[in-house]
């Protein structure tokens, strides 16, 4: 890995979903997208043929997000083995917020599976790295745009 480059920690099933997603614009995408050029071509003169552009930009569009995916696949770390002694991606925590008793279930994840409308979290942002190592027990303060979020460990299933 060149120097300055960070990989990205993923769980498997963040690791099939990027191969999985690859996989679909490559086998897929490329040549619905290539066909669509194709056709367009037909069309006539190439200088005022709004399709043909819109299916060149297509392809371009498409392109990038094979580069993305291939580049970002180059970089990954998978996490299959997270530590006994603590929190690590992978990791699904429930947690009672001190502040109004309520208990919430996250799962810690890499970056690029983070999805905060199914609790998922990410190691990278500033609750995820504050939970990294913590313990059933534990109480932890993390500071939020909003102020501090004070916490308790509840319990962690690997």
């Amino acid at each position: 890995m060149p120097e300055g480059t960070k990989s990205i920690n993923v769980t498997e099933e963040g690791l099939k979903k990027l191969q999985d997603e690859l996989n679909y614009l490559i086998s897929v995408r490329r040549p619905e997208v290539s066909k669509n050029i194709g056709i367009a071509r037909g069309y006539g003169d190439l200088s005022e043929n709004s399709e043909y552009d819109e299916a060149k930009n297509e392809q371009a569009k498409v392109e990038a997000q094979i580069a993305s995916l291939e580049e970002t696949l180059k970089h990954v770390q998978l996490v299959t083995d997270t530590p006994k002694s603590g929190i690590n991606i992978g990791s699904k925590v429930v947690i009672r917020n001190l502040d109004t008793d309520e208990e919430e279930t996250y799962l810690l994840v890499g970056s690029n599976e983070a999805d905060a409308l199914e609790n998922k979290i990410s190691d990278q942002g500033p609750f995820g790295r504050a939970m990294i190592g913590a313990k059933v027990g534990d109480k932890l303060e993390i500071p939020i745009p909003a102020g501090t979020l004070r916490i308790q460990i509840l319990s962690v299933e690997k």
